[in-house]
């Protein structure tokens, strides 16, 4: 027999798994995706994302009940698989996949594309290349080192974003006053189906939160911190988001902008003048640094749980390194994918990731139920309204969000579920069988992983 580790560390506590989740969501977004969400909200801005905190609050939920339930990484992947059936829960780790393994392209090109733009003198592929070295240096070392990193860098991000928020508040007192605030959140030209709208899109902000149940086996008591931890980097996320797009909106009035892409750089120069919007942006960068090596991270652990469950396969996609305890083939898989974007825009990489994404939300509200369902059928009483209402809320919520992507993401995501039903149904013989899983239990924790 082998000395193969088959489990990773424990050494996370609730403090880190908030701010990894944080780092993946990249707080900082706000001030790059303001302009849109205010022009869509016609300047109610704020409002949109407190609809969007709520909705995603509401799949949050989910997720921690399922993540007390399941104290396993995986994710999705794992919950369908022991609640729903294996060949879901393939399905659905293969939805995710197109989430997270295109979220590290994206993450690290906005990365290139910006600092390409502040440093023109350095090609937009070397930025590229530069960042996706360093995160995966830092992934495959493990996530001790990672989530120092993280910590030190959200730091500067956070104390970045407190600065531009006090400059908003200063500004807007100066230029309107106090009265002026409320028309930050409505306005005679804002309306229900505008603001909706802008939720649909702020949404798109709060991607990553789900990535904190892949850290289940390297958290310190997962049955409490991994749930507790969901829900807070939803809530904490939202306020973040609900803050500073209302001071920014505040200080900017109406959703009309010269650049709509550009409108947060616009407003940290009208607040603070040009030099504070080039030290932001730079800070910015650092903050998007931390979200490529959590985005990363995440994405090498579900490969890594569905190559050890041999639905991938398991001599590359289910090893840890047997010294550093990390799954470092998957580290630089992520890394060989990432590198694609040289040869892509924006627009297209981004165009793969929102469906598998809210497809995934959709079967873990799906699971609590089918867990609520199980349970009362063996004379279990769950609470009806926090394992079926909820959840149900939840499942529609992520379902009018797929309706609201382009038809290129809708065909792109199609198109991957198609390849992964022709896979699946290979590893099952024409799903005759269940997809192999290997289960584990304490006495197997040969070894773990940071």
């Amino acid at each position: 027999m082998t000395d193969q580790p088959t489990r990773m560390r424990g050494d996370l506590g609730l403090l880190s798994i908030v701010l990894f989740g944080l780092a993946y969501m990249a707080p900082a977004v706000v001030t790059s995706t303001f302009g849109v969400i205010a022009a869509t909200s016609k300047g109610a801005a704020p409002t949109a994302y407190v609809v969007a905190t709520g909705a995603m609050l509401l799949t949050g939920l989910s997720y921690a009940k399922m993540a007390r339930l399941v104290p396993s990484s995986g994710s999705v992947y794992t919950y369908a698989r022991r609640m729903l059936d294996s060949r879901f829960g393939f399905l659905a780790g293969w939805a995710m996949l197109l989430d997270y393994l295109f979220l590290p392209m994206v993450a690290f090109l906005v990365q290139s594309i910006y600092l390409h733009a502040q440093y023109p003198s350095v090609p937009q592929w070397l930025w590229l290349v530069i960042n996706i070295v360093l995160a995966t240096a830092v992934n495959v070392i493990g996530l001790t080192v990672a989530d120092k990193v993280n910590k030190t860098l959200l730091i500067a991000v956070t104390g970045c974003l407190l600065v531009l928020l006090v400059l908003c508040v200063h500004y807007g007192l100066g230029h309107g006053g106090a009265a002026s605030a409320g028309h930050a959140v409505w306005n005679s030209t804002t309306s229900i189906s505008a603001v909706t709208a802008a939720a649909a899109i702020a949404a798109y902000a709060f991607l990553g939160f789900d990535a904190v149940s892949t850290l289940s086996e390297e958290a310190q008591d997962p049955q409490r911190t991994i749930p507790r931890g969901i829900v807070l980097t939803v809530l904490a996320g939202g306020v973040i988001f609900v803050a500073l797009s209302f001071v920014m909106q505040w200080a900017h009035p109406g959703g009309a902008f010269a650049d709509e892409s550009s409108a947060g750089y616009a407003v940290s120069a009208l607040v603070g003048g040009q030099d504070f919007a080039d030290v932001a942006n730079i800070i910015t960068m650092l903050g998007g640094f931390a979200s490529c090596v959590a985005i990363q991270a995440s994405t090498s652990r579900l490969m890594f749980v569905m190559g050890r469950d041999n639905v991938l396969p398991r001599p590359v996609f289910g090893r840890l390194h047997s010294k550093l305890l990390t799954p470092v083939p998957n580290v630089l898989i992520v890394a060989a994918v990432a590198l694609l974007a040289t040869n892509l825009t924006l627009a297209d990489a981004t165009s793969f990731i929102n469906f598998g994404a809210f497809l995934g939300f959709t079967l873990v509200n799906v699971c609590v139920i089918a867990h609520a369902v199980r349970q009362r059928r063996s004379g279990g009483r769950p609470p009806l309204f926090g394992f079926v209402l909820l959840p149900l809320a939840g499942a529609a919520v992520d379902v009018y969000l797929i309706t609201q992507l382009g038809a290129t993401a809708t065909r792109l995501g199609l198109g991957w579920i198609a390849i992964g039903i022709v896979y699946l149904a290979v590893i099952t013989k024409g799903f005759r069988r269940p997809t192999p899983e290997l289960r584990l239990d304490d006495k197997e924790s040969t070894g773990t992983a940071r």
